[in-house]
């Protein structure tokens, strides 16, 4: 049952969505018959903001509904193949021009979640914050401890509590669509949100995005291709973070990478190592990879080194996820549309009884199309689409653990348009996938194992001999049981067999005794009656004995 909170926020919802006009974002002759039942109902309401233009007014109505509609447009606003420039470029601004609240609330956050006045632990803060997102803010301050340069994350006030009941609201709306759409088994959006609510739960905890950073800095420590700020865990709560200060150009600023000489292509090359070496190296992947949280070195441009920020979400696969999707692209990319079609039947995406033929060619004709083109050339949106229609005809169902790294794919397609659009993304990304399925059957890994394995089958050695043992004799006390169990059916099926034929013989005689009894009146008739009767006693005294 909704809740009056949640009728609340979808109001706020459709009156939004009226108030700035996002009806024109529909064409006229596609708009439902219900929008007009419910702009009758929502009569009092009215278009606010004429003045603005279309995509000026899609970017606030966003920014006003909160944090989980700014994500949306986040991510809307790095696929530029999908949408006009100056939508993407006004939806852009919800990367880190969120607007901030003030300087005193941020303190009163700070002061409580340390315990302490600021000014015990930091100095020089600057009050006025040095970019808000749709959760948090940062501002700079120095360590009154050493003098380090600092950024200290501070969560929105009472944000908790708006993001819990957009929750329920989708849960809600998932529900509807589960019980009255029939696509909705297959696309399955209640396991979606959920897994949507755990990964958006754990970004409002601050701890844990510290720890997530601590993580991904250690997986990339001296490396060339991604740098990591340090966290300073010793000043980190729930609701406070404090990490090291960089200094770098935002990586949608295109102009002024170009200014210093930056070597765009590596770094769109490198952009595409950092994903793949997180996934399959790791199976642990920065997963809100917008270009707000995505920064360049200013040292060495010949060089150029990415820098990640907010760790908030990540995401994490299986060894089967893993091998499942390195075989997927590198069948995709070697053109092998069988193999694509059996690996979706075998782990279970798709029906077991689903014709292979049928699905390879289904396949066949979405990806055929996009191979030998340059990334400008290739839109994995449009492939999206087109294999979500094939997805429709052959049942397949969306997988909510791999729903983080699917958006975070669309996030790097977004990145390498906009840095280097000649950028072919499959001889990139081929050789790493190729050397990593090498090393997964290597003699090298097969050790890499074994050292694993070995401290486990050490403590476990001196066991083995009474294991053994225990085994055996539960062996032979089963074998034994089996065959007293296989006597014992032997023994019911002879007691069967002879119940069944004096059971045919008293039906015999009956049968005989009634014939002649309706051909004759002899008192024959009554002699034959006896064993008939006898049969009968004998065939009812059998059978409650077995």
């Amino acid at each position: 049952m909704i809740k009056i909170t949640e009728l609340a926020r979808l109001y706020q919802i459709n009156k939004t969505f009226i108030e700035y006009g996002l009806i024109e974002l529909v064409p006229k002759a596609q708009i439902p018959k219900s929008y007009w039942v419910l702009r009758l109902c929502l009569f009092w309401l009215r278009n606010q903001h004429k003045e603005m233009g279309l995509p000026e007014r899609l970017r606030l109505s966003l920014q006003s509904l909160g944090p989980i509609y700014i994500k949306l447009g986040q991510m809307l606003s790095t696929r530029r193949d999908l949408l006009d420039p100056i939508y993407a470029d006004q939806l852009a601004h919800l990367q880190d021009n969120v607007p901030a609240f003030s300087g005193d609330l941020a303190i009163k956050q700070i002061e409580k979640s340390f315990q302490r006045p600021i000014n015990e632990i930091f100095d020089n803060f600057d009050e006025v914050a040095l970019a808000s997102a749709s959760i948090a803010q940062v501002h700079t301050a120095t360590l009154k401890e050493d003098g380090r340069e600092v950024v200290i994350k501070v969560t929105r006030p009472g944000i908790a509590k708006t993001i819990a009941a957009d929750i329920q609201l989708m849960k809600w709306m998932a529900s509807l669509m589960q019980r009255f759409l029939k696509d909705a088994k297959r696309l399955r959006p209640v396991e979606v949100i959920r897994e949507y609510e755990k990964t958006i739960i754990d970004e409002l905890d601050l701890m844990r995005e510290g720890a997530n950073a601590i993580q991904l800095r250690r997986n990339f420590l001296n490396s060339k291709v991604l740098y990591v700020p340090e966290i300073y865990s010793d000043y980190c709560t729930k609701d406070a973070l404090v990490m090291e200060r960089i200094y770098g150009i935002p990586v949608s600023d295109i102009e002024a990478l170009k200014a210093q000489n930056t070597n765009l292509k590596l770094l769109a090359e490198r952009g595409v190592e950092a994903f793949f070496t997180q996934v399959f190296r790791d199976s642990f992947f920065h997963a809100d990879m917008h270009p707000g949280n995505v920064f360049v070195s200013y040292e060495h441009p010949e060089d150029p080194l990415w820098i990640g920020i907010d760790c908030g979400i990540v995401g994490t696969l299986t060894n089967e996820d893993k091998r499942y999707l390195a075989e997927n692209f590198l069948a995709f990319f070697n053109r092998d549309y069988k193999q694509v079609a059996q690996l979706h039947i075998d782990s279970g995406w798709v029906p077991a009884d689903t014709p292979a033929e049928e699905f390879e060619f289904a396949i066949r004709a979405v990806c055929e199309p996009i191979f030998e083109k340059p990334l400008s050339e290739i839109s994995f949106a449009h492939v999206l689409i087109n294999l979500f229609n094939t997805a429709r005809r052959f049942n397949m169902q969306v997988q909510p653990q791999l729903v983080l790294l699917q958006k975070t794919l669309l996030y790097i397609e977004g990145l390498g348009r906009q840095l280097y659009p000649q950028l072919d993304l499959w001889d990139t990304a081929k050789p790493f996938l190729e050397n990593w399925m090498r090393e997964q059957v290597s003699p090298q890994s097969l050790f890499n194992k074994l050292k694993v394995k070995a401290p486990f089958w050490l403590e476990k050695l001196p066991d083995i001999p009474e294991l053994v043992y225990h085994n055996l004799a539960q062996t032979k006390q089963v074998q034994q049981q089996q065959q007293l169990l296989m006597q014992r059916f032997n023994d019911q099926q002879q007691k069967n067999s002879k119940n069944q034929v004096i059971t045919s013989l008293a039906v015999t005689l009956s049968i005989i005794t009634a014939l002649f009894y309706l051909q004759s009146d002899d008192s024959f008739n009554l002699y034959l009656t006896i064993p008939a009767v006898i049969s009968w006693i004998i065939a009812w005294r059998f059978s409650n004995k077995s």
